[in-house]
């Protein structure tokens, strides 16, 4: 099993250093060459999802990721990843790859300051640990999506065919049971 990794911005080490951990064989993603190596998933992490965003075109990696997500390459998105996975951005016209059909709202638990950790029960799981850092949440989803788990009424973790996102960092704990059911999934 290999993994990409999205490395453009944001929190992608800590991703791959969760996938050590597990052992699991992973690679990044910063040019376009990069995405010729096979992969049996793709992890998109937390960060700035419009700086992603930008970057991604800027790199020209953008139109073969959302064709490999397009034609079923398992993808987790965590926070950011979240929003460039999402149908809909609240309040915005700009979207990404769309491929789970939410409607998201960016920095819902508020700024960098209204950042918070708590535990949670995640739908095949149960309570595990999550960090909330500027975090959007589910506004909305269509029925075919299985929302995962909810902190104050609203989704903050969701799967859908190929798709698992989480607007919490799972990365950021020593807690690997994410990871896992997304490894699982594949």
């Amino acid at each position: 099993m290999k993994i990409g990794v999205l490395a453009l911005q944001g929190g992608f080490i800590e991703h791959e250093q969760a996938l050590q951990k597990l052992g699991i064989s992973f690679f990044e993603i910063r040019k376009l060459s990069d995405v010729q190596q096979p992969m049996d998933a793709l992890i998109l992490p937390g960060g700035e999802s419009t700086v992603m965003g930008q970057l991604l075109h800027e790199t020209k990696l953008f139109s073969p990721l959302k064709t490999m997500i397009d034609e079923g390459l398992p993808v987790w998105g965590t926070c950011a990843g979240m929003i460039l996975l999402a149908k809909t951005i609240e309040d915005e016209q700009t979207r990404y790859f769309g491929r789970i059909p939410i409607a998201v709202k960016r920095n819902a638990f508020g700024r960098q300051l209204g950042s918070f950790h708590t535990t949670g029960v995640l739908t095949g799981i149960g309570e595990i640990p999550m960090t909330f850092i500027r975090a959007p949440f589910i506004t909305e989803s269509e029925k075919d999506v299985q929302i995962l788990a909810s902190i104050q009424g609203y989704g903050v973790a969701a799967t859908y065919r190929n798709v698992l996102v989480t607007s919490f960092h799972p990365e950021l704990t020593e807690d690997l049971q994410v990871l896992r059911y997304f490894l699982d999934l594949l």
